[in-house]
């Protein structure tokens, strides 16, 4: 039943991908770049920055402020399910703020004029130096490596992200009853809002720590808010603003993991400093520890993994998922260290000849931990910083606490 599911929403993503690609491809022709109308804005889609199995990331330019984002485009064929699963991501960007996590601006859903689904865009920063995966194809390219320093600086900051994610802590709510005559929630929120349009999208200015001004009564930014306009159709983030003081709200905090599981170099984008690493792509983030109790819940989180994490980058767990076995999150101290192994030899360790020119599988590259260091001038301590996350056994990598104390071991070894 899971195969048959994945097979079908890749058919769907075909198609999609199709119809993207086709409405690009006319829009070349024409010489006009296509827009799309969003909240009564209306956004030039100057080029293609990337796609995945299930979107689009576009360059689109506010043709009112003249501000350019990165805008995701999701299809959502299966209408109320889809955008249910999309809107999962905008959760997740919400839920980290840490200076090497992404910001997300803004999300909205739209009818799809070319279905009965819908599409989730989520509007995003525009980083112009790209990801990491662009780094390393450039330095293909012009046949040159990263410096060990700038290296493990880069990774050293994706770390601090995971960091993040692994720590995260969760307020655990209590809420305190409505009061007869009182306000609701709904009321709370909408008596919060600003009437003007422009308020809602991030201003051109920003402000210090890299986010955008919004202009709300109750001095919270609309970014935070969620909001349904019934004529547009529009969803705006955010539900946490009953976790404020006076709100009948227990903040006491407990540690809930999540996992990434899609950490890879293409997923890092590299800040305009040209050294800060900034995690994206939530769409595949999980709450990190599953008890598999029987065999249909181990075949769903197979199903899960093939569908959402890359293979080459995806922990040997995931590829054979065991009745009562715990996944957690040490799925992505593997990744993170294929993600090393990639900054240092531009390519994954389990993406070599064998595997990509030969007939290899990479999946039993993987389960067999099955890579080799290229000769090369980096240190051993990197080498072994590289193999401590390549462990098959999950119990046997560091956590990620003590990868970025190895990290600053051998950054310090460096002169």
């Amino acid at each position: 039943m899971g195969s048959q599911s994945q097979f079908l929403r890749a058919l769907e993503s075909v198609k999609d991908q199709a119809k993207d690609a086709i409405y690009a491809m006319a829009s070349c022709i024409c010489h006009q770049s296509a827009k799309v109308k969003i909240n009564g804005r209306t956004f030039q889609i100057v080029k293609v920055l990337g796609e995945g199995g299930f979107s689009f990331v576009y360059l689109a330019q506010d043709e009112h402020s003249g501000r350019q984002f990165a805008l995701k485009k999701i299809r959502c064929p299966t209408g109320s399910e889809g955008v249910k699963e999309a809107m999962r991501e905008v959760e997740a960007y919400r839920r980290f703020k840490h200076p090497n996590i992404i910001r997300i601006l803004d999300s909205a859903v739209v009818q799809d004029p070319e279905g009965d689904g819908k599409i989730v865009y989520l509007f995003l920063p525009l980083y112009k130096r790209g990801n990491l995966q662009d780094a390393i194809n450039l330095n293909v390219v012009n046949r040159k490596q990263f410096s060990e320093r700038e290296m493990l600086w880069l990774f050293k900051g994706t770390c601090e992200a995971v960091r993040a994610m692994h720590d995260f802590r969760a307020p655990t709510s209590h809420r305190q009853p409505e009061q007869n005559g009182g306000p609701s929630r709904q009321e709370r929120v909408n008596s919060s809002r600003h009437s003007d349009d422009d308020e809602r999208f991030p201003q051109p200015e920003g402000d210090g720590d890299g986010g955008y001004s919004y202009d709300t009564a109750d001095n919270v930014p609309l970014v935070t808010k969620h909001r349904i306009d019934d004529e547009r159709d529009v969803i705006f983030d955010g539900d946490e603003e009953l976790a404020q003081p006076g709100n009948g709200v227990n903040t006491a905090k407990e540690v809930v993991p999540y996992a990434h599981r899609d950490l890879k170099p293409g997923n890092v984008m590299i800040a305009d400093d040209g050294i800060t690493p900034i995690l994206m792509d939530f769409g595949s983030t999980i709450k990190a520890r599953i008890t598999i109790e029987n065999r249909s819940q181990a075949l769903l989180q197979q199903d899960l993994a093939a569908e959402q994490s890359t293979m080459a980058y995806r922990a040997p767990e995931l590829f054979d998922v065991k009745t009562g076995q715990t996944l957690d999150e040490k799925v992505d101290i593997w990744s993170l260290g294929c993600t090393l192994f990639a900054l240092a030899y531009s390519h994954s360790p389990f993406e070599n000849i064998q595997t990509t020119e030969q007939g290899g599988s990479i999946a039993m590259a993987v389960l067999n931990a099955q890579y080799k260091h290229p000769n090369s001038a980096y240190s051993q301590g990197l080498k072994d910083l590289i193999d401590s996350m390549l462990k098959i056994n999950p119990t046997e990598r560091p956590d990620i606490h003590k990868v970025l104390q190895m990290t600053d071991v051998v950054l310090q070894t460096l002169v």
